[in-house]
């Protein structure tokens, strides 16, 4: 099944049959003490540079995330989901763990966004589902609920239970996206094998899309980006069918376009081949 997010002039389909979707994961201030301080100063001003960067990059979709404790972010959001619309037509994943943000970037979101995220929690439930109806959007399930369960078994349980509630409140599977849940290899050896598996019975059982954090499987390892692109071109094979990733990585963009020709999503290699001469143009 295909999931459709859509800007004023723009549409993006997620599927299995469609090309991998890259959402870019920059505009967040985990990790950037620059960014943190412009965001309690109420300052956007990074914001246009984040978002060409990532669409030069090769994003298709920008994840939108001002969230800080000693900013404003309710506000913010709507001010920051209005901006970045002026700047780009790529489609919205609009993140945050307070609801009220979600509202005020959904208020005055033109398009279909996507919501980041809801979890298997009876309370975040009945807290976020209600908003993602009324706005007709589509929205990004954890496989967790009160604990982050390791074993694909439960993570896969959890999935059917969000499926099932988000049906109550009239929230198609396709408009379900599940994130699987990828953990740091370096905390524990198994993640990435756990999460490959967990892939396949999603896909097997409920068919919905699905995604994930790609950066969280290489955190406190060398050689990041590598690690990263391994991690999603692999993950692609067992049913991946979006990420939020580093959007302005060479190296993970690439395996993203790599997996799609191999896969039979670049019919032939047509945006493989494009992709390639304008680099060669960009060199000259």
């Amino acid at each position: 099944m295909d999931t459709v997010l859509q800007s004023r002039s723009k549409t993006v389909v997620i599927g299995a049959e469609q090309p991998f979707c890259i959402i870019g994961e920059r505009i967040n201030p985990t990790g950037r003490k620059s960014f943190q301080a412009q965001l309690q100063a109420g300052d956007l001003s990074q914001l246009p540079i984040d978002v060409e960067q990532q669409v030069v990059g090769g994003a298709h979709m920008l994840d939108v995330n001002v969230g800080d404790p000693l900013a404003d972010e309710v506000a913010l959001m709507g001010q920051a989901v209005t901006l970045i619309q002026g700047l780009t037509d790529l489609p919205l994943c609009i993140d945050s763990s307070i609801v009220e943000a979600l509202e005020a970037g959904l208020e005055v979101y033109e398009g279909k966004a996507l919501v980041n995220s809801v979890t298997g929690e009876d309370e975040r439930l009945e807290l976020i589902l209600p908003i993602v109806a009324k706005h007709g959007a589509a929205v990004i399930a954890l496989a967790n609920d009160d604990e982050i369960p390791m074993e694909p078994t439960r993570r896969v349980e959890i999935a059917h239970k969000i499926v099932r509630v988000a049906g109550d409140y009239g929230i198609p599977p396709e408009d379900i996206v599940i994130d699987a849940l990828a953990m740091p290899i370096g905390a524990e050896p198994r993640a990435a094998a756990l999460f490959f598996e967990t892939l396949r019975r999603i896909r097997d059982e409920l068919g919905v899309n699905t995604t994930c954090g790609a950066s969280n499987t290489s955190f406190g390892m060398p050689g990041r980006h590598a690690l990263n692109a391994h991690f999603i071109a692999t993950a692609s094979t067992h049913g991946l069918t979006s990420a939020i990733m580093d959007a302005r990585s060479p190296e993970c963009v690439q395996a993203v376009r790599a997996a799609d020709l191999l896969l039979g999503k670049d019919e032939w290699g047509g945006r493989w081949i494009a992709a390639f001469r304008e680099k060669q143009a960009a060199a000259q």
